[in-house]
């Protein structure tokens, strides 16, 4: 497999261990680290399952599930940021749908060093070239520390 392979198949990458934003396995999905991390920590929870295109997919018992991983991750994440950063303000989750066709959920921390007009805005209001495609904001090596604290508040959350 490429060293991009993966995106075209994040779900079954992460089953085969060739997804290299896999923090943890989950219940229900996989707990990963985003592409771009323009906001330290951003996160995402993928469905282990690719068939399942939406939260209404699941049976009643895994959806809940589904939704306790997602909190599960929420937390990990603003627990690491908080500690890693004084100006984390918060933790916005969002499951939209729009683009990819499995169900994930987008875990976005929030910080009072963003810019003033997007502090308070949907993180998808960020410049797309700058944000979303540049090289400055792709996970490299200089996340393996967030990404270590994110993982460790994933193990002791699951084992509370």
């Amino acid at each position: 497999m490429s060293d991009t392979a993966w995106r075209h198949d994040r779900i079954g990458s992460a089953h085969r261990g060739e997804n290299p934003t896999v923090l943890r396995r989950l219940d229900t999905g996989f707990a990963v680290i985003g592409d771009r991390q323009f906001l330290p920590g951003y996160a995402v929870l993928l469905t282990d399952d690719p068939a399942v295109t939406r939260l209404s997919d699941l049976p009643r018992a895994r959806r809940t599930a589904y939704l306790c991983d997602m909190e599960r991750l929420a937390e990990a994440v603003e627990l690491a940021c908080r500690r890693l950063d004084p100006a984390f303000r918060r933790v916005n989750i969002e499951i939209l749908g729009n683009t990819d066709p499995y169900l994930h959920a987008h875990i976005w921390p929030r910080y009072d060093w963003e810019p003033d007009d997007l502090v308070r805005m949907p993180v998808w209001l960020y410049d797309r070239e700058a944000y979303w495609r540049g090289e400055e904001h792709a996970l490299a090596p200089r996340h393996d520390g967030l990404r270590a604290a994110i993982g460790e508040e994933l193990d002791r959350l699951g084992a509370a």
